[in-house]
């Protein structure tokens, strides 16, 4: 922790010799309470499938609206994605904004709106139930590297105005980023957290409720039987008047699920390990704000409250077969990833990568939240993309709402569907060639635009000033 660091070029890398590479989350560690698996069968009103954060929020939604519910979970509730992400509070639509205001115009409006009431909802999430997860509301940047995508990162601030949604561009000084970034733009909504925390938390609300709760209940098959729906499990059958999948990407198992409504893709978060605190002094970080690059294949960047770095994504590897194995992080990748944190902070180039984890996601036919029904009594949501935690269970708290009152909420109006079909053009774009090249094209961008050399720049100047 208090290492003195390495002369500018000692290290290309962060070192990866020690790390602990693990198939489920490096924010915390398994609950020692897991409930039980269902033996035997039942019946309920509403049966809910999948307990990761969208899960967990309808089913805390049905309690307390005095509903039948069951939640079948194939591991332990938080055990997914729900954990695994960077813990970004997201506050604005993510990804390229220009090609998603091309090819849904009159969704994007909808998202922009949806997103920050999103944001509103895991904040009051959090004060409601009381739950400890680390969450400062210090705004997520989109950061640029370059003047180049410091342009693009104006481009997209601008179609975020015209959709409604708003932010604060600046310079890095006027954000409080890292020297080695040029400037970019803070959400107004929304901060950073422990996802892994927040997941325990909402699972302690869940269980304190009158939902009944199973875990270790791996969902064979979905079907519906007359009037009713049919849930298979191992060792016993649910059979309820409604069901919710909340299962994100692991719904392609069975054939209940509209075809291709999620590609999965395998994304990787790595932590560094605890870093002296005049060290991280050093980086000029001063907001301490999350902070996502404008590549083709977004990077992002955080400090945690135990003196880490995680940074996340960067390349993605496609899901080809379900089901989806449970793996642990290609160490190419990690590697990977580490040269790019070096690049990125030089001065902690000698900072080894403690730990790496990782998880599936799902990709929706358009990149942006979808939400719809299948029949009278399948309901489904499909609702993160990478746009951070907050829409998943803002959008089945909604779906929940809507399915014991018939009424639907405007943010879901403006994402629903009815499709047991989609295109499977999104399927075909992320091959594993595609995302290799697009890879290769973020690596040439920087190569070009001297955001490593401009890094170090910025630490021989920090070195002359300490002098």
């Amino acid at each position: 922790m208090g290492r003195t660091p390495h002369l500018e070029g000692d290290r290309d890398s962060m070192r990866t010799d020690s790390t602990k590479y693990t198939s489920f989350t490096g924010w915390i560690d398994p609950p020692d309470d897991v409930r039980p698996a269902l033996d035997g069968d039942l019946t309920c009103g509403i049966a809910v499938i999948g307990g990761g954060m969208g899960g967990m929020a309808a089913a805390l939604r049905l309690a307390e609206r005095d509903q039948d519910v069951v939640l079948l979970e194939a591991e332990f509730c938080g055990y997914g994605s729900a954990s695994r992400n960077g813990g970004q509070i997201a506050g604005a639509p993510g990804g390229d904004l220009r090609m998603l205001s091309l090819q849904s115009p009159k969704k994007m409006p909808v998202m922009a709106k949806l997103a920050e009431h999103a944001g509103r909802y895991v904040e009051d999430l959090i004060k409601t139930h009381d739950i400890d997860c680390d969450y400062v509301a210090n705004g997520l940047v989109w950061g640029a590297v370059s003047p180049l995508m410091m342009l693009r990162v104006r481009t997209q601030a601008a179609i975020l105005r015209a959709f409604g949604g708003g932010g604060t561009v600046g310079s890095r000084e006027e954000l409080g980023l890292p020297a080695g970034f040029v400037g970019g733009m803070r959400e107004s909504i929304g901060g950073m957290l422990n996802p892994g925390k927040l997941a325990r938390g909402v699972r302690r609300a869940l269980l304190g409720s009158s939902a009944k709760v199973f875990e270790r209940t791996r969902v064979s098959d979905v079907r519906r039987t007359g009037g009713i729906v049919e849930i298979t499990t191992p060792h016993g059958t649910v059979r309820a008047d409604k069901v919710l999948l909340a299962t994100s990407v692991y719904g392609g198992e069975w054939d209940i699920t509209p075809k291709n409504l999620a590609t999965p893709l395998y994304v990787i978060e790595i932590e560094s390990e605890p870093i002296a605190p005049e060290r991280l002094a050093a980086l000029d970080w001063t907001s301490r704000s999350g902070i996502i690059t404008q590549h083709q294949l977004m990077t992002h960047y955080r400090l945690t409250e135990r003196n880490t770095i995680v940074c996340g994504v960067r390349t993605a590897q496609r899901g080809r077969t379900y089901p989806l194995p449970d793996r642990v992080p290609d160490p190419g990748v990690v590697r990977d990833m580490g040269k790019d944190l070096a690049n990125r902070f030089p001065s902690l180039s000698d900072v080894a990568i403690e730990r790496a984890w990782g998880g599936w996601i799902g990709i929706s036919p358009d990149w942006l939240s979808v939400a719809g029904q299948v029949g009278d009594n399948v309901f489904y949501a499909m609702a993160c993309n990478g746009h951070g935690l907050c829409q998943v269970p803002y959008v089945t708290h909604q779906l929940a709402d809507y399915i014991v009152d018939g009424e639907m909420p405007e943010d879901l109006a403006g994402i629903w569907s009815d499709a047991s079909k989609y295109s499977p053009s999104m399927s075909l774009l992320l091959q594993p060639f595609v995302l290799r090249a697009v890879w290769g094209l973020d690596r040439f961008n920087d190569f070009f635009n001297g955001s490593r050399t401009r890094a170090r720049r910025a630490l021989r100047r920090g070195r002359r000033g300490g002098s």
